[in-house]
């Protein structure tokens, strides 16, 4: 049994408690209060001084498919073979020693998505992760937690470049609802009689019977809108993922009930589509009651830099409150995992962060972080 006692518990779901207490057992939150009693024989952390969050997390992210330090040998997150690769996993091409999830781990991320890039106009399922293990199998919190769809430059430069269907975004809208017509003509057959099976139709059928979304890569504010107008067709669950001219659309985006992965908003305007990528993204989309996460879309963005990202939202106008909820709580509603984790509080996994000062002054760091209640790192 652990005990955090005379903390600063800032809970996310509920109230922040002064000079708290947290009491950990097999790996869960047991409780949470003030004045509680301390069992024998517990090991007694005093975090007087000290601020306690959540592990953080981050909802769209290529660790392990997309390796630092590896060059083109690690680079396993695009099957570019075809422009439509639904039959991929994520799972398959993670290396858990990948020096990410260590940075991971020392900046207080304890949760994260990896997925396929956005190569193709649909990349494949993904994967929610703790940030600690040697067995990718051993470390998976859902999976799958969604297929990878792409709009825009990314598949057009690929595959249409190529010859193959994408050259244009009609082609790419095109190509997108053949197949998901292939997995409702697939659903239909299955349903009647003895079939071959497709696993890549297999798993477009999930999309289809709402068992996980789509999560389509989509910048530009007309993308948005052809991804959400796919989604009215075929009556799907989507998120949209960077959502860079969000703002633009913002209160359009709130009619569709979508959440959203805003980032990485710390890159630079690397291609057309980040032209106009700015913090207000998040503010707008805020304004309109759209719930949103923040993602460095490691390594575009090094994961360490997940709380600098909200740090800088916060600068630019999102509230505190918010924008630890974007790599927390939100996150967690985001990739259909805040039944575990998110937020502290009883029952859910023990993922939380002690913090050196304030999380929002980037002068903090992590002092101590906790995954299923075993301390992964310590700052001395």
């Amino acid at each position: 049994m652990l005990i955090i006692k005379n903390a600063k518990i800032i809970t996310v779901s509920s109230e922040t408690i002064e000079e708290g207490m947290i009491v950990v057992k097999d790996g869960l939150f047991l409780s949470i209060g003030k004045n509680l009693d301390i069992p024998s024989g517990a090991e007694v952390i005093d975090a007087q001084g000290n601020i306690v969050t959540p592990g953080l997390i981050d909802v769209h992210t290529h660790l392990g498919v997309n390796e630092e330090g590896g060059g083109r040998d690690g680079h396993d997150f695009n099957e570019v073979s075809s422009e439509v690769t639904p039959e991929v996993r994520a799972l398959d091409g993670i290396l858990p020693s990948d020096k990410g999830f260590e940075d991971a781990r020392n900046s207080g991320v304890t949760t994260v998505q990896i997925m396929p890039g956005s190569a193709n106009i649909i990349g494949g399922e993904m994967v929610a992760l703790k940030t600690i293990g040697n067995v990718v199998d051993q470390m998976v919190i859902k999976n799958p937690s969604g297929l990878k769809a792409a709009m825009g430059e990314n598949p057009k430069k690929f595959h249409g470049e190529k010859g193959r269907a994408g050259s244009t975004r009609m082609g790419v809208a095109g190509r997108l609802r053949e197949k998901l017509i292939e997995g409702l003509n697939y659903i239909n057959k299955s349903e009647i009689s003895s079939f071959e099976r497709n696993l890549g139709l297999e798993n477009i059928a999930k999309v289809l019977r709402k068992e996980i979304p789509l999560r389509v890569h989509a910048h530009r504010a007309d993308d948005i809108a052809t991804a959400l107008r796919i989604k009215r067709e075929f009556n799907i669950d989507m998120t949209i993922e960077h959502c860079t001219e969000g703002h633009k659309i913002s209160s359009f985006i709130a009619e569709h009930d979508v959440m959203v992965s805003v980032g990485p908003t710390m890159s630079t305007r690397s291609k057309q589509e980040l032209k106009d990528k700015g913090w207000n993204t998040l503010v707008e989309l805020v304004k309109e009651g759209v719930q949103i996460s923040i993602t460095t879309d490691h390594p575009v963005v090094s994961i360490e830099h997940l709380r600098t990202s909200a740090i800088l939202a916060v600068k630019s106008g999102l509230s505190e409150k918010v924008a630890l909820e974007a790599i927390t709580l939100n996150s967690a509603k985001h990739i259909g995992v805040a039944d575990r984790v998110g937020s502290i509080e009883v029952g859910k996994d023990a993922d939380f962060v002690i913090w050196s000062g304030d999380p929002f002054d980037l002068r903090s760091s992590a002092q101590s972080t906790f995954i299923n209640g075993k301390c992964v790192y310590r700052s001395h």
